[in-house]
């Protein structure tokens, strides 16, 4: 799997927020301490997180950010996605070819491509609120997968 800083680092900064009480904006001061991330490159990344619908600002001393819709409602992927962050596990972008071996496919490209979209899918199945509040995340989008699943094995039957 290849995830840059950007995604880490803003999932640790939405993590951070999350666990506030939420009754005020966190400084990106506060969040750069706590996590030993630059407050400069936080700058960057709460721009195209507020670009996201993810959070609000507020200007002005006590200003900084807050989630703009609860933490249950904010998927881990649409997270790193906000900070243009898809996530590889191939040499090449997607499906194309380009970047593999010699122009063609390489011989792992299907199983790479498939565990790329699997680990989309559980990113999509857990919430920040999920992370917060330490949940068992395995088990959560196990189960969630085995719900959304249900209606189509009952429909093969």
């Amino acid at each position: 799997m290849k995830m840059s800083t950007k995604g880490r680092y803003a999932v640790m900064a939405m993590i951070d927020i999350g666990q506030s009480d939420g009754d005020r904006p966190v400084s990106l001061a506060e969040i750069a301490e706590r996590q030993d991330i630059s407050q400069e490159y936080l700058e960057q990344l709460f721009g195209k997180l507020r670009r996201a619908g993810l959070v609000t600002s507020a200007r002005g001393p006590g200003g900084g950010y807050q989630l703009a819709k609860p933490p249950m409602e904010i998927q881990m992927s649409e997270i790193i996605l906000a900070v243009d962050e898809p996530l590889r596990v191939t040499r090449c972008e997607g499906d194309a070819v380009e970047g593999c071996v010699r122009g063609e496919r390489c011989c792992a490209h299907d199983l790479w491509a498939s565990l790329g979209r699997q680990m989309m899918y559980f990113l999509e199945s857990v919430s920040l609120d999920d992370v917060v509040n330490k949940r068992n995340l395995a088990l959560a989008a196990s189960i969630k997968q085995a719900k959304e699943r249900a209606p189509a094995m009952m429909a093969v039957r």
